[in-house]
């Protein structure tokens, strides 16, 4: 069974209204970091898995590179069609789940940002694995950011709140050590109305993480920081890249 997971009730306007700030900062640094980290250059054929509304989708765009950007967000995706319209750049913006991608051998590079991965059982996150290495030609590169454990263990809070003016975001966070999963209770108090979101995602520890990609058939696996050097404990992001064998 899959575990909890409302994304369409989780990924939509009021994402956008709490997040904004948080996901938009610095989409160009990290547009260059993934540029640099999995080698493209124009024409480079790319899949953003997980696009969203296309911020990192659409900087690639703009340099050459061909990019593809699957989610499961139709608003997030009318979004991001949008602003490729309003910038004069083509990104193919397609509907679907990661778990059943629709390609095989047809990326130079995959990436996976903003810790979304995770949101399944474990059965389903391999084979998130399986597909983005299906979907990859032979010797293609795939990369994904995730939030760094050990270094978010030590601030892990029970509950954090997020206000945009008068509104509100309530996040009651609860972390299951055997499953290792963090169970939130989304409480969203906007414009008079208030509505709850419940959620889960996977902590990942390097060693796993390495077993699963070579396990899915990735080799030359590297851990590094959310700045591009090799991982520490003070990064609070674990960027991970792998080849396909």
């Amino acid at each position: 069974m899959e575990p909890e997971f409302d994304a369409e009730g989780l990924f939509d306007d009021d994402y956008l209204h709490f997040y904004r700030e948080l996901i938009d900062t610095g989409s160009d640094a990290e547009a260059t970091l993934i540029w640099e980290l999995l080698g493209l250059e124009p024409g480079t054929e790319v899949l953003d898995l997980a696009c969203g509304h296309g911020r990192l989708a659409g900087p690639l765009a703009a340099r050459g590179c061909r990019v593809t950007g699957l989610d499961s967000s139709a608003p997030f995706l009318d979004r991001a069609r949008t602003d490729a319209a309003a910038r004069g750049i083509e990104v193919d913006y397609v509907l679907g789940d990661m778990r059943e991608l629709p390609w095989t051998d047809r990326f130079d590079a995959v990436f996976n940002w903003f810790t979304a991965f995770g949101y399944f059982s474990d059965e389903g996150n391999r084979r998130v694995l399986a597909e983005v290495h299906r979907s990859l030609k032979p010797g293609g590169r795939f990369a994904m950011e995730l939030n760094n454990v050990v270094n978010l263990l030590p601030r892990y809070l029970p509950a954090v709140v997020r206000e945009v003016g008068e509104d509100m975001s309530i996040d009651q966070h609860r972390l299951d050590p055997i499953t290792f999963r963090s169970h939130v209770e989304r409480t969203i108090v906007r414009g008079g109305e208030r509505r709850t979101i419940r959620y889960s995602v996977r902590f990942f520890t390097v060693p796993e993480l390495r077993d699963w990609l070579r396990q899915a058939g990735f080799r030359d696996i590297e851990a590094l920081g959310e700045d591009g050097s090799r991982l520490t404990r003070e990064h609070e992001r674990l960027i991970v890249t792998a080849t396909r064998g």
